[in-house]
């Protein structure tokens, strides 16, 4: 399932323990793809803690707690990491991450905290979420095949990667506008993971954010750059965007374009695809500004003009995914729908499911 629609899923989870509806989820995917992120995405969202518990790195008396004597009886020490109510609030998520590497015993004594919410005395607030998350069997992870006891307490969704998806999260979080369009032209390479070649780095959503940071400290040192980039999503991949950035010296002017200046669009598909992700970026960076109806309008022509219509359904797509509804009431954006109106355009006159920033 692409991960819009798991945000959804999550989002409702979390409301859903307001009126006792909540269940618990299991998110499952390869590593990389992005599913600690979206818990902490619905967590951040809604200004709320989350506590992340690495079960593969616990022993069973870890989360069962201590076993102390009072008087001719046993009680058993909370652990502290446990949501509290006094110390953590009354809301939050309880995130139990690589599920899927805990040891059985570990798993077993997570079985009454997740189906029941409470570990002997101990009860799970009740405004508070519990997801988890782990790699799939075969994605070259330590794990351990979830028993059938533990796997009937969850509702089970698969992480898909989507590129409209993470672009949207790319443009909101500030990754590298080069690194999207690098992957708006291969999209290929958002995931690209075979678990039988055993390889150490390979392109994920993931090391797509870390080849971003690269950019930014290595884009000034070339006898290091390419290493650097290979370094993040692996040999091939690093080359390839590499040389991607190299030829963007043959970008149009984009202040041109967003002043309404005649510019002519590149041949190129690759620069087609680098002038559609840079003129988004321009459009977030106008959002708010007194100047913002006349850059959306202009990027909105500059639209139309593109041999593809389906690229211009993209930047288009992109630039509402980013800066929101506004620009429906702008007269340009009734012109550009006429000129696309027997393309499908997936998404667009729908809000995001949950706010990235």
């Amino acid at each position: 399932m692409r991960p819009a629609l798991i945000l959804k899923i999550l989002e409702n989870e979390y409301l859903g323990t307001r009126a006792g509806h909540h269940t618990p989820v299991m998110l499952w995917g390869p590593p990389g793809v992005g599913k600690s992120q979206m818990v902490s995405q619905v967590a951040a969202h809604h200004a709320v803690p989350m506590i992340d518990i690495r079960l593969s790195q616990l022993e069973p008396t870890d989360l069962r707690g201590i076993p102390f004597r009072v008087k001719d009886l046993v009680e058993w020490a909370i652990p502290a990491m446990l949501p509290d109510a006094t110390r953590h609030g009354h809301d939050g998520i309880l995130f139990l991450d690589e599920i899927t590497s805990a040891a059985p015993t570990v798993s077993a004594a997570a079985y009454q905290l997740i189906l029941d919410r409470r570990l002997g005395a101990y009860e799970v607030p009740p405004g508070w979420a519990i997801f988890a998350a782990g790699n799939r069997q075969g994605d070259r992870g330590v794990t351990y095949s979830m028993p059938a006891p533990l796997a009937n307490r969850f509702s089970h969704y698969e992480v898909e990667t989507h590129l409209d998806d993470w672009a949207a999260w790319a443009y909101a979080h500030g990754v590298d506008e080069r690194v999207i369009a690098f992957l708006r032209f291969r999209p290929e390479l958002l995931f690209d993971f075979d678990p039988a070649h055993n390889p150490v780095a390979f392109p994920t959503p993931r090391s797509w954010e870390f080849t971003s940071r690269a950019l930014a400290k290595f884009l000034d040192h070339p006898e290091v750059l390419l290493g650097a980039l290979q370094a993040c999503v692996g040999p091939a991949a690093g080359i390839e965007l590499k040389a991607f950035i190299e030829n963007l010296d043959n970008l149009p002017d984009i202040d041109a374009i967003v002043a309404g200046q005649p510019v002519a669009v590149p041949k190129e598909t690759d620069l087609q695809y680098a002038v559609a992700t840079a003129l988004v970026g321009r459009a977030i960076r106008a959002k708010g500004s007194k100047d913002e109806k006349s850059v959306l309008g202009h990027i909105l022509d500059y639209a139309g003009k593109f041999p593809s219509r389906e690229m211009g359904v993209m930047l288009v797509s992109d630039m509402q995914r980013a800066v929101g509804e506004r620009m429906f009431s702008l007269p340009q954006f009734a012109q550009w729908a006429k000129q696309v109106a027997d393309v499908m355009i997936f998404d667009l006159w729908q809000k995001p499911a949950a706010k990235t920033g």
